[in-house]
């Protein structure tokens, strides 16, 4: 199949755990029966987004959270990339997004690699790893349309992990992400132009829907950009259902008229993996 049809999800994330994850398997199958055979939702969609919010609302995967997602995957016979939620681990806290295939299988579980530790004077101060671990480990996984990479956050902003996944043969990456209204307004179109433009794919990004009385205030603007650069689509700062065609056909032409990823000069660099 060369184009499917691709859904973003902007919940409007509140404080009570059980009301998140009923709303968003409520548009999940909103959105399959839109057509959206792959269904992403956005980083920390089950709880608030902070470091205070963690320990709190973490939990196993498996889980209550994901047992849910699970079942509305397999409801729904689709691809379900499950945002991200605090998952508690032998002890150790990890921004977590397990993603669920149309039987309702855990195909991967990807935690956040690059923890958001970031000082903008007089605009910004947030230090993830004050309750966080960071992933090691990269996350891909197949479809019967295209191999996905997945990030989260402020993973986008290591061109080196995009770089990998397109090594690997991805030509979607998603990135569940909350940027805020610092970081937000300055640099999430352009990160997300900048890898898909880099490495030749297509760029979703789901974040959640905007709460200006947040302790931490989302941007919103969950959006999907071509492997040229251009944004597909993009939501507003409200709770909606993002939807956009990946069109894999036009993957292959870019591709082939800038064949950058053939015309690398392999004999003078290279990104190298160091997987444990």
């Amino acid at each position: 199949m060369a184009t499917f049809r691709l859904a973003l999800i902007q919940l409007q994330v509140s404080s009570i755990k059980s009301d998140n994850v009923i709303r968003a398997c409520s548009l999940i199958r909103e959105a399959a029966k839109e057509g959206a055979r792959v269904v992403a939702l956005p980083e920390c969609f089950n709880s608030p987004y902070g470091t205070k919010y963690f320990p709190e609302y973490a939990e196993k995967i498996p889980g209550e959270t994901t047992q849910k997602l699970s079942e509305v995957a397999k409801e729904c016979s689709i691809y379900l990339i499950g945002g991200s939620i605090p998952e508690e681990d032998a002890g150790k806290l990890y921004n977590t997004c397990a993603v669920f295939g149309p039987d309702g299988s855990l195909l991967i579980k990807h935690r956040k690699i690059h923890l958001f530790d970031v000082d903008v004077p007089g605009k910004i101060t947030f230090q993830e790893s004050k309750t966080l671990s960071p992933g090691d480990n990269f996350s891909t996984f197949d479809t019967p349309y295209c191999r996905v990479g997945l990030g989260i956050c402020y993973d986008i902003r290591f061109a080196e992990l995009a770089q990998i996944y397109a090594q690997r043969g991805c030509q979607l990456l998603v990135y569940p992400g909350a940027f805020n209204l610092t970081t937000g307004p300055a640099h999430w179109e352009l990160l997300q132009r900048g890898r898909a433009v880099d490495n030749q794919v297509y760029v979703a990004t789901a974040s959640p829907a905007r709460d200006e009385n947040a302790s931490y205030v989302a941007w919103g603007h969950s959006t999907v950009v071509n492997p040229w650069g251009e944004v597909l689509a993009k939501a507003g700062t409200k709770e909606m259902i993002l939807y956009s065609d990946i069109d894999l056909k036009r993957l292959a032409e870019v591709r082939q008229q800038i064949p950058v990823l053939k015309q690398k000069r392999l004999d003078l660099y290279a990104v190298e993996t160091k997987e444990p």
